[in-house]
């Protein structure tokens, strides 16, 4: 741990937040639908996109290409500002197979009235949803451009260790 926090006096290889990807899968279209897009929308201030069904399921009467969630990516102080609500839904408590070999992290809350200064509205009823926490290190982005890409090597891509790490220092997450 020591070594890590060695390495991160130099700014290309401390960590970052680059997003936070908020998802609500509502199952159907229709009024349940918009509900969640104007609450997410409440939420988060920002405007939500409609993601589609990937493939007919008879069971759960869902058609192939019917929108039934919505999702929202949030950047820079927005991103940080919702992590820090969401995180205290949970009470700063995370799982440890929470994070991938990346060090990127994902949780979910079962109510949205876990969040602070949230009131239950019977009008819209209660939803859940996914937070994903996507972590990374300065220069990545030489791998992920469109024009001239370029390898970046394995001791500069973050790890799960160091996502732990990160979400410890930065956000005062315990992991249970």
């Amino acid at each position: 741990m020591e070594e890590i926090l060695k390495n991160w006096e130099n700014p290309m290889r401390k960590p970052y937040l680059s997003k936070v990807t908020v998802n609500m899968g509502v199952g159907e279209s229709g009024e349940k639908l918009e509900k969640a897009r104007a609450l997410l929308e409440f939420l988060t201030g920002q405007a939500p996109i409609r993601n589609n069904a990937r493939q007919t399921n008879k069971e759960f009467a869902i058609r192939k290409d019917e929108p039934i969630a919505v999702s929202v990516t949030l950047r820079r102080e927005k991103a940080s500002k919702f992590l820090m609500r969401t995180l205290e839904a949970v009470e700063f408590n995370l799982k440890e197979r929470s994070f991938d070999n990346r060090g990127n992290f994902s949780f979910g809350i079962k109510e949205h009235i876990d969040l602070p200064d949230v009131q239950y509205d019977p009008e819209v009823g209660i939803f859940g949803m996914d937070v994903c926490v996507n972590l990374q290190k300065r220069g990545l982005r030489v791998k992920e451009r469109r024009i001239k890409k370029s390898h970046v090597p394995i001791r500069h891509q973050l790890t799960k260790e160091e996502g732990i790490l990160f979400a410890k220092q930065e956000f005062g997450v315990n992991i249970i």
